[in-house]
């Protein structure tokens, strides 16, 4: 470590240290206590509390879904939330305190000095490293730019879909498999010198763990590891990285498939999906009339327009979201037409996963939630912007004085729009969405009970859109969250439907017998359900109530406050 951070330049310590700031604002507020309860900022209020639920739930060596009491986890990559939670054990430390504010700023810092750390054994040079590891914390999609030309302010980060390099540690699994790729390609980089026979182990275990951390991420790296076994036998006659590609398989499905056996069909076949919604939505590009175009010509077979029509669309999509990482296609192309065949192996890795990320988005959706599948992108960006600093370096190397002032600051001034726009979220002091006091306090109660299942009040979509214009939200009135079984850490039975949904639970059943135990007025029936269901404890934010009285539901109060009551079934 002596070695490496003396190869770092001074430049480079302040540029990872203020990306790591900067990386951390969109997390460290949330959660924190406030006079109202905790504040959760951007969309920390549910896919943060979603793994607050699912880290305490694993805490307690359980692997029962959280929020569908009775059924066990599936479809969902636990790998971040099981380290989560055994930190959790072991240190007592809350698990949102380590989700919001403890884990988020290491993960930054590692991934900066990882990056620097690459490119720079990589290429040997710290200005490729240095303008690498910009791209990776502030690497930006036009959106902004395309934003303040339409309407004068800066905004739009996700105006082509995918969210950009200031927006990473808001999906920590995913910046957890950031961390795993890069000390991948960093072995990488190691074995094209020494060709080391355990590196095969290594880099085995290395990316066979990822598919637990970011199934997307797996999937990428182990069709770029197919990709480059295949380059490599053509090229050099040796079966080295399908070795390697052999033993990442076989630890992937290991670990994977126990929890996800079913996992293959949530992928579903839906090429153009996203340029389609792209130019038809108005919060992304919003074009009408392009829409309608592609959609006539695809629905009337007419390919000789609808072609032209889908490879300009795909043009938008792929350099809306680049935006000044486009500088990197002048090393690919570069490589491609002086000879393929002259690319190295870590350039043939870096573009199987940016190549294969981009073509999985547009040619697959995810059953249930079609826009999940945009994360195949983010790697794709990511990578981007590492090959975008080695380019940008080669480019102002050669110049000198004025010239490479005027391109450093026009980089600058293209690049950092996303950052400052996406930041204006999560500065503000008032949030979005809270867990008020007196929740927090009935909560903490609930949490110290004996175990078990918890019925909530169904998630009220019309009096959340109601309360939309007095924030912060209460979380039972933001969205359909976790935020019960995360705070109480008891399962409960049916919640956050949004992750149901991604995950293919059968939850529209269960929300149909929920709302009928709140409806029926047969209190044989009402008891039954209870029993069934092993249902130990009723949480209602007041007033809700179901339409039999307490006594008649064989519900007896144990906690009360001024805005919650807490009953146990007898």
């Amino acid at each position: 470590m002596h070695s490496f951070a003396a190869n770092v330049s001074k430049a480079g310590w302040v540029l990872i240290v203020l990306g790591t700031i900067v990386w951390s604002m969109t997390m460290v507020k949330s959660a924190w206590p406030q006079k109202y309860g905790l504040g959760f900022w951007g969309p920390n209020g549910h896919d943060g509390v979603w793994h607050i639920s699912l880290i305490n739930s694993l805490a307690q060596s359980s692997l029962e879904m959280p929020i569908f009491a009775g059924e066990k986890i599936k479809n969902y990559h636990i790998g971040f939330d099981l380290l989560l939670a055994g930190i959790h054990r072991i240190t007592q430390i809350p698990a949102h305190t380590l989700y919001f504010q403890i884990i988020p700023p290491i993960l930054a810092l590692l991934i900066g000095v990882l990056s620097y750390k690459f490119v720079y054994l990589w290429k040997r040079s710290k200005g490729a490293a240095f303008w690498s590891t910009f791209f990776v914390y502030f690497g930006g999609s036009w959106g902004p730019i395309v934003n303040f030309f339409r309407n004068g302010s800066f905004g739009g980060e996700s105006m082509f879909w995918a969210q950009q390099s200031i927006s990473t540690l808001i999906n920590p699994p995913f910046a957890a498999s950031l961390i795993l790729l890069l000390v991948g390609c960093i072995l990488l980089v190691k074995h094209e010198t020494r060709h080391a026979r355990h590196d095969i182990i290594i880099l085995s275990l290395v990316f066979g763990v990822l598919t637990q951390i970011k199934v997307y991420g797996g999937i990428l790296v182990l069709c770029s590891l197919a990709w480059l076994g295949i380059y490599q036998i053509l090229k050099e006659r040796k079966a080295y990285y399908l070795k390697v590609f052999a033993g990442s398989a076989f630890i992937s499905a290991l670990l994977f498939f126990p929890l996800n056996q079913r996992s293959s069909a949530l992928l579903v076949y839906q090429p153009g999906w996203f340029l389609e919604t792209m130019m038809a939505v108005s919060d992304r590009v919003g074009w009408p009339r392009y829409y309608e175009a592609m959609i006539n010509y695809k629905a009337s077979g007419n390919w000789i327009k609808g072609i032209p029509a889908y490879i300009i669309a795909w043009i938008i999509f792929w350099f809306g979201n680049m935006g000044t990482r486009a500088i990197k296609e002048t090393i690919i192309i570069g490589r491609w037409i002086r000879s393929p065949w002259k690319m190295t192996n870590i350039e043939m890795f870096l573009g199987g996963v940016m190549t294969i990320g981009l073509s999985l988005a547009l040619f697959f959706v995810q059953k249930g939630t079609p826009w999940n599948t945009i994360q195949f992108v983010y790697y794709s960006l990511f990578f981007s912007g590492i090959v975008a600093g080695v380019a940008f370096q080669e480019l102002i190397e050669k110049r000198k004085g004025t010239i490479r002032v005027s391109f450093v600051t026009t980089l600058l001034l293209l690049t950092l729009p996303t950052t400052y726009s996406t930041l204006k979220h999560y500065v503000p002091n008032r949030p979005p969405a809270k867990v008020p006091s007196m929740e927090l306090e009935a909560l903490k109660f609930l949490s110290k009970l004996d175990s078990g299942t918890v019925l909530t009040y169904p998630f009220d979509q019309i009096a959340a859109g109601r309360a939309e214009s007095n924030p912060p939200r209460p979380l039972y009135l933001y969205e359909s969250t976790a935020y019960v079984s995360a705070f109480s850490k008891k399962p409960v039975f049916l919640e956050d439907e949004v992750n149901l949904n991604i995950t293919d639970y059968p939850w529209r059943e269960r929300r149909q017998l929920v709302e009928n135990w709140y409806n029926t007025l047969n209190e044989e029936e009402a008891r039954m359900f209870l029993k069934q269901n092993n249902i130990k404890y009723v949480y209602w934010v007041k007033p809700q109530r179901a339409r039999l009285g307490e006594t008649q539901l064989g519900l007896t109060r144990i906690f009360e406050n001024k805005e919650v009551d807490i009953y146990r079934v007898n």
